[in-house]
Order: C-alpha cells, then structure tokens, then sequence
C-alpha cells in the first residue's frame, strides 16, 4: 500500500504543479458564472440606441395608432405616402425603418413588411405582430356592434404566469424555476461528460508516454504492475476531486457576491409590505422611498430575483453528493478501461480501434442527458440513469428535475459493482500489456490476457 500512495503522490504533485491546472481551476466557476449570470445582465441592459419606425398603410387608416411607443422604439403613422420614395431617403429622414401595412393583412397574414439596413431584434418583431394581432382582433370585434367593446376588453384581457413551487414529503414548499432546472441539468451533465472523458484519457496518454519512453521497466522492477495502474488511476482522481472543491469554494464566494452587491436588500421591502396600506401616510412612503434611493441598489427585475432565488432553492445537498459519487466512480470505471487500452498499445495511434466502443457510450449518454431535460420521467432517461456506463452523466441531467431516492441507490449500487468488475478486468490486461512491445494488439488478444491464469 506504501507503494501506491508514492505514486498517488507523485502524479498528484505533477498534475497540480501544472500551469493548466491552476488555469481552469481558478477560470472554470468564473466562466460558469458569466455564462449564468451575463444572459441575466443582457436582459436587464438591452439595446439603448433610439430607433424611430415609419408606419405607411395602403390608402387606409385602420392601423393609425395601432402600435404603441416601447422602450427606445417611436412609431411614426404617416399614413398613405409613397412606399417607393420613402425606401430611397428613410435613412436621411432619420427613420430606423419602414412599417408597410397592407389592407390583405385581415386576411393574409404575410401582408406587413418591415423594411430597414439592419437586421431587426426578435423582441421588435413580436411586438409588432402582438400588437397588429390585436387590433385586427379589435377590429373584427367591432363588426358584431357589441356596446362598450372597448371597456369589456379591458376587463377581459387577463395575463397568467405560471408559478412552480415544489412540495416535499415534510410539506416543505419552495419555489422553483424548471429553466433554472435545465439550466443546472445541463451543465452538471456536460461537466460530468467531461471530466470523465478528459481525466480517463489523461491516464491513457500517461500509461503510453511512459511505456513508450520505457520508464515503465523502471518502475515495475519495484512495483507491481496493478499497483501502478491504481496508483495513476486514484492520484488523477484526487487531482479532479481537487479542483471540483476549489470549484465549489470559488462558486459560492461568487454566488455571495451576486446576491450581496446586485440583489435588492430585502429589508425595506418587507418593512413596507407589512405596513398596512390604509395607513401608512404619505409621508412614510416618501421616506421610505427616500432611504431606497439614499442606498444607491442597482435596478434588478423581479425575474432576476426570482431565477436566483429559485437557483439557490434547488437541492444543493444531494447535488454536490451525487456529482462527487458518480464523478469517483464514473472515473475509476472509465480510467480503468483507458488504462488498459493505453497498456495494450505502442503509440497513441493505435489507440483508434479501440476508442470508439469506449466513447460511444459516453457520447449517447450525453445525447440521452439532453433530451432528459424534456422528459426527466421518461423510460428512456430512466434506463440511461441506471446503466452504469451512462448513468453518471444521465441521472446528473435528472436530479435537478426531482429523482426517487431508491432509483439513485440503486444507480449508485450498480455503478459501484460494476467499477470494481472492470478495475479487476483493466488490472489483468494491464500487468500483461504494459511490458508487450512491437505486437499490435487486438480485442481478441486483450481477451486472452484477460483470461490468461499464470
């Protein structure tokens, strides 16, 4: 046992050593965090740059005042002017572009066109055609001659926002987002995916580069083969383990600061709300509103509250757990079979006939992972979740959906004995492949070391 913590210490020692270590280790949460938190940012900073829209109708009025003003974007109703001419000099009129409405558009719905230099942002689009919908809708409404149609409209027009909130066997309630939830899904099984893929094959290239540089004879004059083998496979383990907590670490004091320096203080907000609104005086809501200002708190929509806190609602616990579980065994599973292809081969090369029945599961379990986010419940991703060869990377894509407690044990039983069975399988091929030079290996003649009794 000596022996291999020598060599767990000697390949942790080198990996951690390196330059690209310390790279992704400080690089990976600050990446992750921009990816989570600059799509919020971009929502909250959209594009500033006033544009001005020219509205031209084909000899009617029934659009004028059809499309309200939004944030940085003027509707200008010129009415029936010549379409032509207007496209040679909007520009030097200082129109961003050209609403052309034909009277068709009550029947055709193709029949409006948006003229402009540039490509118009989506959100622009779906305001115009919401808002044309509308008053189309309005407009035929008005046929029925139905009194006070407008007023009833008003009254009618209702929005509706879906609100998930999870409930536990305790009765516990808390509020969740599912985009939030495949957000993490994804991420936790790409992540998977890639430490599994990138730390086994680590292990492979070193098994190779010392075989191939014959420091191999040197060591195992005084260790046995399969102590080598486990002494790389447990010291790269530790290595990721590693840099998975300084991942943590590194992503909390992140997520801290998100919450403390962009989040609004809760404290005035719920100071007012349990004011009783018949009477708190005007006065108090003026100093109270004073002291929000006085504290300077950046302008945050409620969707951001509400994503980052149904984020730190997600079950973090069994998260961190599950990952830590499946990433030791997932490695020790995959590394062990890379480490009996690299011990089996000559040069990184010849590795290639054997790669593709090795990745093929990963690469399917990483397809199956996507499409759990969809259907978490399906058969599908329940088989995938419990194969140990794709469970490490498909049941990370389920957890944040909600996963039975008996369905992860017994994933997890079967990842552990099934790890064990290929770590004894890797050692027998390795003790005999690490000292074959100039014979290409086959399947076959893996299978003979395999069951090879001297």
């Amino acid at each position: 046992m000596s022996k291999i913590s020598v060599i767990i210490e000697r390949e942790y020692i080198t990996r951690v050593r390196k330059k690209s270590f310390i790279i992704m280790t400080i690089l990976a949460p600050v990446l992750l965090a921009l990816f989570i938190v600059v799509p919020s940012l971009i929502m909250l900073n959209q594009d500033t740059e006033m544009k001005k829209i020219a509205i031209v109708e084909d000899g009617t009025d029934l659009f004028k005042n059809a499309i309200p003003d939004i944030k940085n974007t003027e509707f200008v109703y010129l009415g029936d002017v010549n379409i032509e001419d207007l496209k040679k000099n909007f520009e030097q009129a200082g129109y961003y572009g050209i609403l052309y409405i034909s009277p068709e558009v009550i029947h055709v719905p193709e029949a409006v066109q948006l003229i402009s230099r540039k490509q118009p942002p989506i959100l622009l689009l779906e305001h115009i055609n919401n808002s044309l919908e509308k008053e189309i809708e309005r407009q035929k409404l008005l046929s029925y001659n139905i009194e006070n149609l407008d007023n009833i409209m008003k009254k009618v027009r209702t929005k509706v926002s879906v609100q998930t909130i999870k409930i536990d066997e305790t009765g516990n309630v808390k509020e969740t987002s599912t985009g939030v939830a495949m957000v993490l899904a994804y991420i936790t099984s790409f992540v998977m995916y890639f430490l599994v893929f990138v730390f086994g094959t680590q292990v492979m290239r070193g098994v190779i580069e010392e075989k191939t540089n014959r420091v191999v004879e040197v060591i195992i004059s005084s260790v046995k083969p399969v102590q080598l083998m486990m002494g790389k496979i447990i010291g790269l383990a530790l290595v990721g383990l590693t840099q998975f907590i300084i991942w943590i670490f590194l992503t909390l004091a992140i997520v801290y600061f998100v919450k403390s320096a962009i989040l609004p203080d809760k404290t005035i907000t719920e100071a007012v709300q349990s004011i009783p609104q018949d009477i708190m005086s005007q006065n108090a809501a003026e100093i109270i509103q004073t002291e929000k200002v006085t504290q300077s708190e950046p302008a945050v929509t409620p969707e951001f509250v509400k994503i980052f806190n149904s984020a730190l609602n997600q079950p973090w616990g069994i998260i961190i757990f599950c990952f830590v579980y499946y990433f030791i065994t997932g490695y020790l599973l995959y590394a062990s079979i890379f480490a009996a292809i690299g011990s089996a081969v000559d040069n990184e090369t010849e590795t290639q006939q054997f790669m593709l029945p090795v990745t093929l599961p990963v690469i399917l379990g990483l397809f199956v992972a996507m499409s759990t986010m969809q259907n978490p419940e399906s058969s599908l991703a329940f088989w995938f979740s419990i194969i140990p060869f794709t469970s490490p990377i498909v049941m990370m894509a389920r957890i944040p959906f909600g996963v039975p407690l008996w369905e992860i044990a017994l994933s997890m039983f079967l990842m552990a004995v099934t790890f064990i069975i290929f770590v004894w399988m890797a050692a027998k091929i390795y003790r005999t492949g690490i000292l074959m030079y100039g014979k290409k290996s086959s399947w076959k003649e893996m299978w003979k070391w395999l069951t090879y009794r001297g």
